[in-house]
């Protein structure tokens, strides 16, 4: 039994389809089939008609079990399924900035041979999703884990090329990026935050570029620029002195989105860097820029190059090194007045006229019971391991006598009184003096005190972003050796960092649980006699509340139809 079309010709010409239900049944006396209609169903554009179709099916399928459903050899078949959320929200954040537009425009009619702007999308999404080396994401990731539309035909030495390509226009991308991002979330970029951190590599030597002036040249396809070589040994924020590093400067905004990157060799000081990122920052026409940077930041250089121009800054003093703050800031009497709850602030100025400098010194008293607290447990085991060394007669040269002095931990509460050891009592109470406090330190009269103090504790959203790259992005390891590459690198993890920051800052929680929540949505690649069909699964009820924070709508059902 079957469905057929029969189908009439009216006078006028037209054409009238009629569905009806008929089999074929063996007539013994004329010896052939014949077919006898068994239902005259309707028109075949009625929609009661296809409705009551619908109903009889369904009630013919209430009667047949699953494996009679499904034959040995279905008409569908279900190849491989794969986590498509992630990649959606990402797709859709990088089209809503205009990344994809940019990238196109500044390629304009090279004949690069393959779509740039897939390859670099696939990198960052990489970096989004699951973070490896560019070798593993051409082989595995794109291979096998994920499905871009427009990527299926990359080849590994076009993703490198497509690194080249973004080394080459970096510049120009970011800026034309940062704008763009910064309207479409209306992000306020009046106040700019500054900090470096280092990213060291599993080598041995460091690199050397031309004998002259210790420099090496690009590829072509990057531009042809003259790099400084960049992994040198120097100063490690993670404690990996034995190995070359590089230096990698990020400047953001208030809300932690990124505004710009700088890379520089690994035996670059922090303070020799603000420089020219003040200068390249100039040229952004930022309305009004106050820089805000940490102690390690601080140098007599620095606050001329900031303030030049006039330029506005705000910066965290040492407060234990330089007679000014640590003996005319820090000893100023005064009230302090009430910020937040567990913040309180007392402005200092010093000098006269207008080479007056102003100061504020913050006291946070809850960082200062936890500062407290750990040096009560810090003296406490030293007493316990002085009595030790006296028991055992150990002297001042003993081997644990000279580890405990070394110890970055115990060596600033100790002192040598004639062949012993002691705890020294001024250190202790100049430790105490100290707790909870830090100054702030600022060219702008503009700003209040309660602004210069919470304008100086958002530099957090600084070391957030480092986490972020080092840890869900995994900025390091760094399987590239050429300059160019280690660039390019680090240009396409901070494109990643802002794709995760605009998904945070519009659903108000973490990119890990963003993702989490995401990956429930799934893109099934389903085989039938009319071609490949690739269906996305329905999402849940968290991911559909992730997809209406972010304002992206859900994914069609039916993705394409080959």
């Amino acid at each position: 039994m079957y469905l057929r079309e029969s189908k009439q010709k009216r006078v006028d010409g037209s054409v009238v389809v009629y569905l009806q239900l008929a089999e074929n049944v063996w007539n013994p006396e004329k010896r052939r089939a014949e077919t006898r209609i068994v239902c005259n169903c309707g028109r075949a554009d009625d929609p009661a008609v296809t409705e009551r179709l619908r109903r009889l099916a369904r009630s013919i399928l209430r009667r047949c079990s699953p494996q009679e459903i499904v034959a040995d050899e279905p008409q569908w078949r279900l190849v491989c399924a794969y986590p498509y959320g992630p990649l959606y929200a990402l797709q859709a954040l990088w089209s809503y900035f205009g990344i994809d537009e940019i990238i196109r425009a500044q390629a304009g009619s090279r004949r690069l041979g393959f779509d740039v702007e897939r390859a670099l999308f696939a990198m960052v999404a990489n970096r989004g999703c699951a973070p490896a080396s560019k070798l593993y994401c051409y082989e595995q990731w794109l291979k096998e884990d994920v499905h871009i539309a427009g990527a299926e035909a990359l080849r590994l030495h076009q993703l490198y090329r497509a690194m080249d390509f973004l080394e080459a226009n970096k510049d120009s991308i970011e800026r034309e990026i940062f704008f763009r991002v910064a309207d479409l979330c209306n992000l306020d970029v009046e106040v700019i935050f500054y900090d470096t951190t280092s990213l060291h590599f599993e080598i041995d030597e460091e690199d050397h570029g031309s004998a002259a002036d210790d420099t090496v040249r690009g590829s072509r396809a990057a531009g042809a620029r003259t790099y400084r070589a960049l992994r040198k040994r120097g100063h490690s924020k993670n404690g990996r002195f034995d190995v070359p590093q590089i230096v990698v400067g990020l400047a953001v905004t208030r809300d932690g989105f990124p505004v710009r990157h700088w890379v520089f060799p690994g035996n670059t000081v922090d303070v020799t860097t603000v420089a020219r990122v003040k200068q390249e920052l100039r040229g952004w026409q930022l309305t009004r820029c106050v820089f805000v940077g940490d102690a390690g930041m601080v140098s007599a250089a620095n606050f001329h190059a900031l303030a030049a121009g006039g330029g506005k800054y705000i910066m965290c003093m040492p407060v234990r090194h330089g007679e000014e703050v640590a003996v005319h800031v820090l000893s100023r009497p005064g009230r302090y007045q009430s910020v937040t709850e567990n913040l309180q602030v007392k402005e200092v100025w010093v000098g006269d006229g207008e080479r007056r400098r102003r100061y504020v010194v913050c006291f946070n008293t809850q960082e200062a019971s936890r500062q407290r607290a750990h040096r009560s447990q810090v003296l406490e085991e030293l007493a316990a391991e002085l009595d030790s060394l006296r028991q055992r007669g150990e002297g001042v040269h003993s081997k644990r006598a000279c580890a405990l002095v070394a110890s970055a931990r115990y060596g600033r509460f100790l002192k040598q009184t004639g062949s012993r050891l002691a705890i020294d009592a001024r250190a202790v109470a100049a430790a105490e003096r100290l707790d909870g406090k830090f100054v702030v330190h600022s060219n702008d009269d503009t700003l209040t005190a309660a602004d210069m103090a919470l304008g100086y504790k958002q530099l957090q959203r600084v070391e957030q972003a480092w986490r972020d790259m080092k840890s869900g992005l995994k900025l390091r390891p760094v399987f590239h050796w050429a300059v160019h590459r280690i660039h390019a690198h680090v240009a396409i993890t901070v494109l990643a960092l802002l794709l995760e920051r605009a998904a945070e800052h519009a659903c108000a929680d973490t990119w890990r649980n963003i993702r989490d929540d995401l990956e429930r949505i799934q893109l099934a690649q389903l085989l039938s006699p009319h071609g490949t069909v690739w269906q996305v699964t329905e999402p849940t009820p968290e991911a559909t509340k992730r997809l209406k924070s972010l304002r992206i709508p859900p994914p069609p059902p039916i993705l394409s139809l080959a």
